[in-house]
């Protein structure tokens, strides 16, 4: 549905904002592009819509080239930009219809999509409403609403939810999702929580470059190899932390918050050998229990900054 092959985008010939990047998008799809500020998402998003031309390399949607066949691609894409181009001086029913014939709808059709895209967007009851009047979340609505009125196949999104408030994060978060059973969308963030509570698959994207595109828990599992392990020991808390310091191989051993009385929670961490066969009989040496020994789970934050740090070392 959507490919980048080699984009590159320099503003002002001396700012880098892209560096060779490649990626594809599936229909029905989707994908959630994270990175800090400045990482080149609301650049890739603008060559994507046709809104620039890249200095470098090429983007198809649907089949169509951006640059070459770019009313093809508009027909097929609806956009919401991080600053939504709203009218606030006119009435959200008013705006729109606007839009629609903007987009080419005919009378009878726009009637439709209009009442069609307000009662998806929950904003019917705000059509006589002056858009300047309504809260940041309701123009996020009406910027979606907007997005969605020639049936688009694509949903690009430029940080769906900066600037709203939890509620009405959530609000949002749900309507995506709803919406991405039958279309495939791009969202861009630098919020964490918001990729892997929406997409499918992550593309991060930092100082230009993709550093990374999988889906957030296979990133979690590349991410083991760190050599992590939980531990719930039946015996004191400072004679177990002591006894598992002193086996090859274990670097540090923190303690966790207790589950029960009588327990030591630990989080270990090893490099070179794994301790995790000498782990049972130091234990058991000692007469102290085994209750749990497993891997932590890997948040995409920790991902994240993994990735950033180890690009940043070598970039």
């Amino acid at each position: 549905m959507i490919e980048a092959i080699g984009l590159t985008h320099n503003y002002s010939g001396r700012i880098q904002a892209l560096r060779d990047i490649s990626f594809t998008v599936e229909k029905g799809e989707i994908v959630g592009f994270l990175g800090p500020n400045g990482s080149g998402k609301t650049t890739t998003m603008k060559i994507l819509t046709g809104l620039l031309h890249p200095t470098a390399g090429r983007a198809r949607v649907a089949g169509f080239d951006v640059q070459d066949q770019p009313l093809e691609v508009k027909r097929r894409i609806g956009y919401l930009p991080e600053n939504v181009p709203l009218y606030k001086e006119m009435r959200v029913y008013d705006y729109l219809t606007f839009v629609a014939e903007a987009k080419g709808l005919g009378k009878g059709k726009k009637l439709y999509q209009v009442g069609y895209v307000m009662d998806r967007c929950g904003i019917v009851d705000r059509g006589d409403q002056l858009i300047g009047r309504l809260s940041k979340g309701y123009r996020q609505r009406v910027g979606l609403a907007q997005a969605l009125l020639s049936e688009p196949e694509v949903l690009i999104l430029d940080e769906p939810t900066e600037g709203l408030d939890p509620a009405q994060i959530q609000e949002i978060r749900k309507l995506i999702q709803e919406l991405g059973r039958e279309r495939t969308i791009i969202l861009s963030t630098h919020i964490l929580p918001e990729v892997s509570m929406i997409a499918g698959r992550v593309i991060i994207l930092y100082k230009g470059k993709v550093v990374a595109s999988d889906t957030p828990a296979n990133l979690g599992k590349q991410l083991r190899t760190a050599n992590r392990l939980i531990l719930e020991v039946e015996g004191p808390e400072p004679d177990v932390i002591a006894a598992l310091e002193t086996l090859p191989g274990v670097t540090r051993v923190s303690p966790r918050a207790v589950p029960a009385p009588g327990i030591c929670a630990a989080e270990l961490e090893f490099s070179g050998t794994d301790p995790r066969r000498e782990i049972p009989n130091l234990l058991n040496q000692r007469g102290w229990g085994l209750r749990e020994m497993r891997t932590p789970a890997v948040t995409l934050e920790e991902v994240f900054l993994n990735l950033v740090t180890e690009e940043g070392r070598t970039g």
